[in-house]
Order: structure tokens, then sequence, then C-alpha cells
């Protein structure tokens, strides 16, 4: 018999107890095949969008950011309507026409209502122009005609129900207007979830640039048989020199999609390594699986030793059906993923960002990693208990199944995970006595993953005394039922410790980001409480710079006693020992020094909003050698070069506005033209005393006409962090769910496997008055106390992990160490209930055997 035959055989045979792990294996993969179908899926999206908006070749102003992003005056960068004619001569020329586009725009609907995306997508405004007709078709209505018209796109006017004739308001930079829905333009291709509004090229010049005779870039289409790449060079050469920036179709998509690109990557490899924490957990199934398998056919491979087969064929024959298991579950989760990642889209879709099926990428690399992946971590788990399998004797067809213990090796064991865990809690130790962020994040990188390994290595020694005490406190008050389930845990220690180290690693990471997150959030509200003197704070939720009538009309609200300007601006300094770095300064009101408590280490903070005065903060005195009197020189970008006199050094120890530089508003006024000055970035109000409550609700009715800024209190700023920290936390512990939901099918696989194991004693413990109620309960409190084992283990190392983590960012400002006891001890109630349902199906199967044919059972 071939152990091919043999293998196969063994793998029908017990394809129910395989089924499990089979599942483990699947969802591993489906995780990984999803997450590589989805970002493959978004950037064919993208990919087309870019290539369908992109012209031949694209002339634009040499500083222009790529995608159309404006600068902080909230204008895009613009070029001279006279450079039209001068591109329409060059050889190979077809056409050209000027374009006009703005990101820093908000529209808005009759009721004040914003019309962008929810999703983080921007609200764009521009002309419309032929380039236009490449992605987009005029589905009803007409192009605008004027400067009381405007054209949307069918998603927003569907997500937002508008329709021809309805009234919108532009808000941009040079002012306020309004116009009539006069036609709605569908794409052709995916919008992953922009907003765009389009008005006639003399309107678009006027509001979203501030005059005519000027575009943001040029649409150049090439001459039958003339290249792109030909194009350019002739463009090039009509403009003479390096005046402007030219781009090719091509170049012109891959600059668009390179922020795209890296926010996808970020995306993937994170949840690439969620994958590959399921991956981890779904080995400790695998190998409980096989080694249980193996420990119930010792007889069964003795009797094959007998008959002739080699301790080879013996290790053959299970890493077969290991490697049966592995594409049986590879292949249905490669076909799961593409569902995941039809289900993610569709899930992308429902929050505003459009995802097609149509562009549904599926390479070949993408099966092909999730079956060899499968495969091979399938292969290396069941490599232990195959070797196992191998030592079996002839001898053994003589005894009782069940593999003998491995006294020597068990020893080897503890040894070892002492000597493991020692050395991670040593690390964990030295990083958090660090004094530089990166020797103690390579310390907590070393502790975090020795510790891990001692844990898993020593956790059957763990699990004798952790299930004794918890079978004191829990299980005792069962009676025998509990004494039963109490040993039956202890039975068999290392498959007791490798199902609770299943559940300790996913718990063990929610433990961990728990204290960070609870950490940061408290560091932060005890440095605000310390800090922040302004009562009330406005800025836009998408980084963008504050208009000037929105200020205006913040400045009109009553029970004020000042509003601070808050500008960033971007220039290159000259520290006194000659080095230059391109950085950037804030320029704000003196007021600023009230609304943001700054400690300084030399100097006084109020004379650096003296005239051409400046401060520094410390960690860049530090480096540079600079002291109060010495002068920076200065070179405001779009604006003059100035010598500033550093009038304070600020104490970089605290985390808000770290390492700031501050100068007046009337000193960068100076060297920066008005029309280059960038727009603030935040407006800080304080209220009369005794008036906070009406001064809050005057200034959101004052902003009520502009929603895209936020008005919050102190309190609200610190619920809003509080709340994005949370929603990060969620969407971690989401991703984590996988690793648990795997973990958890090993305590139902181990459960199952175990009655198995156990049909005769079942049957004779049925046959001398144990009922059935009571065989069910011995098995769940069973499956509890390995859940709890695991928890005890998961939570006291996360616990620790999250410590000396948090002792690291005290090193960046956040000083404060908070458990979240609540969440903590809520993981460990929850871990109970996860072991009740992990037990329901064996109980029950359990309970269902018939008595004389358990007993009867070899």
């Amino acid at each position: 018999m071939t152990v091919l035959k043999t293998s196969m055989r063994n793998f029908l045979a017990h394809k129910g107890r395989m089924a499990l792990s089979a599942v483990a294996v699947l969802l591993s993969v489906a995780f990984v095949c999803g997450t590589l179908v989805f970002t493959d899926t978004m950037n064919t999206t993208f990919d087309k969008l870019f290539a369908a908006t992109s012209a031949d070749v694209t002339v634009a102003p040499k500083t222009a950011k790529d995608g159309g992003e404006t600068t902080q005056t909230g204008k895009p960068e613009t070029l001279p309507a006279s450079v039209v004619e001068t591109v329409r001569k060059a050889d190979g020329v077809k056409s050209v026409e000027g374009a006009v586009s703005s990101m820093s725009v908000t529209v808005v609907n009759a009721d004040d209502k914003d019309m962008g995306g929810t999703n983080g997508a921007p609200t764009i405004a521009g002309n419309w122009t032929r380039n236009d007709l490449r992605s987009m078709e005029i589905a009803s209505g007409h192009a605008p005609r004027g400067p009381t018209e405007v054209m949307v796109d069918a998603d927003t006017a569907e997500k937002h129900h508008l329709s021809i004739g309805d009234e919108l308001r532009t808000i941009a930079v040079t002012g306020d207007f309004t116009a009539k829905i006069s036609g709605i333009a569908a794409f052709t291709v995916t919008n992953p979830g922009a907003a765009v509004v389009f008005l006639d090229t003399p309107t678009a010049q006027r509001e979203l640039l501030g005059g005519t005779g000027r575009f943001t870039q040029l649409n150049v289409t090439a001459d039958e048989g003339v290249s792109d790449t030909r194009l350019k060079r002739d463009v090039a050469t009509a403009l003479g020199g390096g005046t402007y920036k030219l781009q090719t179709r091509q170049e012109a998509a891959d600059a668009n999609r390179s922020d795209v690109g890296s926010f996808l990557d970020v995306m993937k490899y994170a949840m690439l390594g969620f994958a590959g924490i399921a991956f981890l957990v779904g080995i400790f199934l695998i190998v409980n699986t096989f080694s249980m398998l193996v420990a119930q056919r010792t007889r069964e491979i003795g009797l094959m030793r007998a008959l002739g087969s080699s301790r080879r064929q013996v290790n053959r024959s299970v890493l077969v059906e290991a490697v049966l298991l592995g594409i049986f579950g590879s292949v249905a989760g490669v076909a799961a993923g593409v569902g995941l990642a039809i289900g993610l889209m569709n899930i992308m879709s429902s929050i505003g960002m459009e995802l097609s099926t149509q562009d549904l990428t599926v390479k070949w690399t993408t099966p092909v990693l999730g079956l060899v992946l499968g495969v091979v971590v399938t292969v290396l788990a069941a490599y232990v208990p195959a070797r196992r399998a191998g030592k079996i004797s002839p001898m053994a067809a003589l005894r009782d199944a069940g593999t003998p213990a491995d006294g020597r090796a068990g020893r080897i064991r503890a040894i070892v995970g002492l000597l493991l865990t020692g050395a991670g809690g040593a690390a964990l130790l030295m990083s958090a006595r660090a004094d530089e962020a990166g020797e103690g994040s390579l310390f907590l990188g070393v502790g975090v993953v020795c510790t891990l390994i001692g844990f898993v290595v020593i956790g059957p020694l763990l699990a004798g005394g952790l299930v004794r005490a918890l079978g004191a406190v829990l299980l005792r008050m069962f009676g025998p039922v509990g004494r039963l389930a109490e040993r039956n845990a202890l039975r068999n220690p290392r498959r007791t410790g490798a199902t609770g180290a299943a559940l300790m690693i996913g718990l063990a990471l929610v433990a961990c980001l728990s204290v960070v997150g609870s950490s940061m959030v408290a560091s932060a509200t005890d440095e605000l409480d310390r800090t922040v003197g302004a009562d009330f704070i406005v800025q836009s939720g998408t980084g963008r710079p504050i208009m000037p009538q929105a200020q205006a009309a913040m400045e009109k609200a009553p029970d004020l006693t000042h509003v601070t300007e808050y500008k960033w601006v971007d220039a290159r300094l000259t520290a006194p020992d000659g080095r230059t770095e391109a950085d950037g300064i804030v320029a704000a009101d003196p007021s600023y020094t009230r609304d943001l408590r700054r400690e300084t280490v030399a100097g006084e903070l109020s004379a650096a909003y003296g005239k051409n005065a400046m401060s520094v903060g410390s960690d860049y005195a530090t480096e540079h050698g600079v002291k109060v009197g010495d002068e920076m020189t200065v070179a405001f970008t779009g604006g003059r070069t100035a010598e500033l006199k550093v009038a304070a050094i600020t104490s970089d120890d605290g985390n808000v506005d770290k390492g700031a530089m501050y100068t007046n508003i009337t000193t960068a006024a100076r060297y920066i033209p008005a029309d280059r000055m960038p727009k603030n970035m935040f407006l800080f109000a304080a209220a009369e005393d005794g008036k906070e409550k009406e001064a809050y609700e005057g200034l959101k009715d004052s902003l009520a006409a502009y929603p895209q800024y936020k008005v919050q209190n102190q309190t609200d700023y610190k619920q809003d962090l509080k709340d994005q920290i949370g929603q990060l936390l969620n969407i971690v512990y989401g991703l984590l769910a996988l690793a648990i939901i795997v973990a958890v099918l090993g305590v139902v696989n181990t459960l199952a496997l175990s009655v198995v194991e156990r049909t005769r004693e079942i049957g004779l413990l049925r046959a001398i008055g144990l009922s059935r109620r009571q065989l069910r309960r011995m098995i769940r409190l069973e499956s509890v106390v390995i859940a709890l084992f695991g928890a005890l283990l998961g939570l006291g190392l996360g616990m620790g992990w999250g410590t000396a983590a948090q002792k690291l960012l005290a090193l960046e400002g956040l000083g404060v160490l908070e458990i979240p006891w609540p969440t903590i001890a809520g993981v460990f109630v929850a871990s109970a209930f996860v072991g009740l349902f992990a037990a329901l199906v064996p109980a029950f199967r359990a309970g269902r055997m018939n008595v004389l044919n358990a007993i009867a059972t070899e």
C-alpha cells in the first residue's frame, strides 16, 4: 500500500476531525487573498480614473503640487492664459485648452449642508472642458453657461438628492457664490467618492482664482501619430527653459497615484500583518489536531510499523495528510477571499467610496500565494506531530492508544521557555528605562517576541498551576463535575497550553493596544488641561485652511474677548551653525501665549512676538547650539528672507505644538506678499468670564453657514481625540477578531477530538451514574477553564507589553500610564463566554453517545 493511498484513506476517514483545522486555514488564506484582491481592485480603479482624466501632455506651474492640491493660501498655483497660444504653436499639437481646478472649496445646499463626500475624498471645483469628456458624459441638462449655473457629478446628486434647478453655494477663498444646477454629469469610469462641480471658464477663473486670464494647467492633445513623449519634448521646446512642469499622460497618472498608492500600501501591509497573526494562531490549532490524531492512532501506526512501514513512510504519511488539508483549506480560502474582497468593496461603497465589481482584479499571483501559504503553514505545523508519529515503535500495537510522554523533552522545553521569558522580561524592562525612543523601540520589539515565544513554550508548565488556581475559584462549586473538568484540563498540559496559547496571542494584542490607547488619551487630556488656555478651537475637519469669510463671521460672534490667528508658514531656516533645513514657522497673534501655555527654558515667549523676533524649540536649540539673542536666517516660501532674533527657547517636553517655532503674524507679513500669505489653519478664542456657554452657542451660530469647520470647546476637543483613538482601536480589534475566531475554533477542535479520544471513558462515567446534563456541564467547564487560562496569559502579557510601550511614549510627552481595567475585566469575562460557546457542539455530541457503544469502543 503506497504512502499516498494510506494518507488519502486516513484523511477521508478523519475528515470530520480535520474540518475545523481546514476552516482555520480557509479563514487565514481568505484574509490574505481578500486583502490582495481588494487593494489590487482599488489600484485598478484609481489607475483607470487617472488614465482617463489625464491629457496627452499636461502643462502646469513649476511649483504646482501633484494631484492638484491647493497651497496654504487656499488658491492653486496658476499660469498665465497667454501660454495657451505659445503651446498651440508647438509642433505636434492638435489642440490645447486651459483648465481651472481647486480642491480648497466647499459646496453646500440651501440648508447649509456639506455636499462633499463622507469618506475623506475631496470636493473638486473647476471649469468644464473637452478633456472631462474622457471620463464623464452629461446625463441630463447642459453644461454651465454663465455665473448662475453649475453642473454636478451624478454620484453626488444621487447621494444628496440633488436635481436640476437646485441652488448650491460654493465657498472658496475669494468668497461665496451661489448658482443653480444646470446639468448632471455621470462618470464613465468609477469615481472613488470625490464630489465634483463644474463652472463655466470665466466664472471658474474669477471665483476660484480671484481673476481672469489664468489657468491651473493646460491640457494638450497630440496630433495623430505623435507620441506623448515627442509631444512633451516639442511643447518644452516651444515654452523654452524649465519654467513649467510638463507631464505625459502616464507621468501625470503615476504622480496622481503616488499618494493613493502609499495609503493603499500601508493598508495592505497592515491587513496582511493581521492575517499573519491569524496564521500563527492557526498553527496551534493544526499542531493540536495532528498531535491528537496521532495519539488516537498510536495502535494503528504501531501495526503499520509491525507490518513493515518505516519511520520515514509513517512520517511522510502524516505530512501528506497535512498537504491535503492545506490544499483543501487554501483552495476554499482563495474563493472565500474573492468574496471577502467584494464584501469590503460593498462596505466602502456604503460609506461613500464607490468601487465597482467590474474593476475586480484577481492577479494570478494572488491564488498562487494563498495556496502556497496555506500548504506551507499547514505542513510546518504538522511537522512535529509527524516526527512524533514516526517514532512510534511496532510494540505500540500491543499497548493502549496514546504516545508516551518524553520527560527529557519536557524538561528542555521548560528550561528554554523560562530562559526566553526571562530574556524577554529583561528586554521589556530595558525598554521602559531607555533614554531614547529608538533604542527603547529595539528593546521593546525583542521583549515582545521573546516573551511571546517564551509563554508559548512554557504554556504546559503554566497550565498546571493556573488551571488549578482557576479550578479552586470557579470549578469547586460544581462539585465532582467541576473536579472532573479540572482533571481533564490537566490531563494533557501540552494540549491545554497550546490551546490556551492560541487564544493568548489575540488577547495579548488587545490588552496591549488597550493600555496604549487609554494611556494616550489620559496623557493628552492631562496635557490639554495643563497647557490649553483657549476656550474654543476652530478648525477644518479635513485639514483645509480657514476661509477669510468664515473667520470674519467668527470674529463677529458675541461674548468673546479675543480671536487668535494661527498660520503655518513654510520656510528654509539657517541656524547660527550654518546648517539649513526646510521647515516651517508658526505665525500667530501674541494672544496665543494665553491660548497655549508653553514653558520656556530661556527667554520670555512674549518677546518672540516682538518685531523681527522668534522662538525655537529646545530640541532644535540643542542640536544647533542656538541661544537667546542669536539670529536665524528665515527664507519665507513665496516671500523674502528675514533675519530674526531668537527671543525665547520653548520646552519640548510636552506634546502639544512640540518643536514649534513662533513669530508674530505682523513679522511674517513684512516678508510675505499679501496674496502669498497662508490662510489660518486654526482659530482660537476665549470667552468673557461667566459667559462661556453663551459664547459657545454664539460661535456655533456664527459658523453655521460654514459646515466644513468644527467649533470645539475643550470638552469637545478631548472627546474628539478619544473618539479618534477609539475608532482606530476598534478597527484593530476588528482585524484581531479573525485571530480570536481561529483560536475559538482551536478550542472547539481540541474539545471535539478530546471527546472522541475519551469515548470509552465517557461511556464508563455514564454507566456509573453521570447524567447527560452533568456530562455536558463537565465539558463546558473544561472549555471555560481552558479559555480563561488563555485569557490570563494573554491579558497579563499584553498589559506588560502596553506598560513598556507607554514608557517609551513618555519620552514623546505622553507620560500618563492608565490601565483600562473595565476593558480588561470585560475581555476576561467575555473569554468565559467564548469557552461556553466553543463547548456547545462537543458537549452536545458527547451527551448523545450511546453508553454501551461508547464502552465497547477500542
